[in-house]
């Protein structure tokens, strides 16, 4: 890459830096210390342990970070909320600890305060409707803690929508799936549909009157996997005022990567470890499978690929970045952490993006989203209370 080019990505996250959508450093921290901070301190370079701490997120022009509360969906029930409530207590301690770097953030404005004051805005997204235990109340408390948005499913579907990677039961949201899209709304909390089958996007599209997310999802037409996005529904995204945030993990970007990542998987249940698991010792299964099979390498090119498809079907005005990062075990060789991002933006610079819309994919469509999202909420709480619905009532 031309270091004028990277000079320039550089200057222009300095004034337009990244609101990325998704990142499960609080889970990676669960898994390596339990959420001791004091073991793994992101305030030092974490390279080789982690793909996230301060000092990385600055060299990359992090401005705003959506931190993934994310819990397993094995975990169910009330352990699942209770999960929950420790990854959210996490992202909060954090914020505690490195004030000088990190500010919560619940809405639009407190984001762009915290650009303002030269911190990084620290936001909250639950991944996975199992979080709210088919509680429409634990949605509500879950947003009193300041999370702002709900990825209505993981890899399993939940009793009232389903998930890309499960078999179909729903068809998309069930009628309580819909009252949880309407609470949402009702509370400016986001409708995150990554995760979800086509089907689901679909019907939450139909539903919501506010913009929708696609936290971490690329282009369908581009990698054909399920966890992407179908162009009939980015084509759908400008009449809902939504963004589609590009991820970088390989199997879902690099058509190649896919078949090799099953078997990687498949190697990792073989020993004894979940195939998200990233700790060092899963790791260094990881590695060896790796070093005995290379693997199909994504880079900043290929993620390119998928944002340049994006926009042309759903508009500059309609697509972000979400990396993933801490939440796969593999990146892209010049995507390797946060530090990373000006290196994307030196792509499309040499793509010939404008800065304008550059601006537009880092930083001003994930803010307009919430803007709009907070401006339909005030709209509906002054017609309609918080919903007492339950999915026996709904679903039967």
């Amino acid at each position: 890459m031309s270091g004028d080019l990277t000079a320039r990505a550089r200057e222009l996250l300095a004034a337009h830096p990244v609101v990325d959508g998704h990142n499960d450093l609080p889970w990676a921290l669960r898994e390596q210390v339990r959420y001791d901070l004091d073991r793994l301190d992101i305030a030092a370079d974490r390279t080789g342990v982690l793909h996230t701490d301060l000092p990385r997120l600055r060299a990359g022009g992090v401005g705003a970070q959506f931190w993934s509360v994310y819990v397993r969906s094995d975990l169910a029930g009330d352990d699942a909320v209770s999960a929950t409530l420790e990854q959210i207590d996490c992202v909060l301690r954090l914020a505690e600890r490195h004030p000088a770097d990190l500010r919560p953030a619940f809405t639009a404005d407190e984001v762009e305060a915290a650009r303002a004051e030269g911190r990084i805005a620290s936001l909250m997204g639950a991944e996975g409707g199992h979080s709210i235990n088919c509680s429409l109340a634990t949605l509500r408390a879950l947003y009193a803690l300041g999370v702002r948005y709900l990825t209505l499913t993981h890899n399993d579907n939940v009793p009232w929508a389903d998930s890309a990677t499960d078999e179909p039961a729903a068809g998309g949201l069930t009628r309580f799936g819909e009252e949880v899209v309407r609470e949402m709304n009702r509370l400016g909390m986001l409708v995150d549909l990554s995760h979800v089958s086509a089907d689901t996007m679909r019907d939450a599209l139909r539903v919501s009157e506010a913009p929708v997310i696609f936290s971490h999802s690329s282009a369908r037409a581009v990698c054909d996997h399920v966890r992407n996005v179908p162009d009939d529904v980015l084509a759908a995204l400008p009449a809902n005022g939504g963004v589609a945030m590009a991820t970088f993990v390989p199997k879902f970007i690099l058509p190649e990567a896919i078949a090799w990542t099953r078997a990687a998987d498949d190697n990792m249940r073989a020993h004894g470890f979940h195939p998200l698991d990233t700790t060092p010792e899963a790791m260094a299964v990881q590695r060896a499978f790796e070093a005995a099979n290379p693997r199909p390498v994504a880079t900043a090119a290929t993620v390119a690929d998928h944002l340049d498809h994006m926009r042309e079907v759903a508009g500059v005005d309609h697509i972000g970045v979400g990396g993933d990062y801490d939440g796969t075990a593999f990146t892209p060789a010049d995507l390797a952490d946060v530090s990373g991002y000006p290196n994307l933006v030196a792509e499309l610079l040499r793509r010939g993006w404008s800065e304008t819309d550059l601006a537009k994919l880092t930083w001003h469509n994930p803010l307009r989203v919430l803007r709009e999202a907070e401006s339909v909420a005030v709209r509906l709480r002054s017609v309609r209370g918080p919903s007492t619905a339950t999915i026996d009532q709904l679903d039967g």
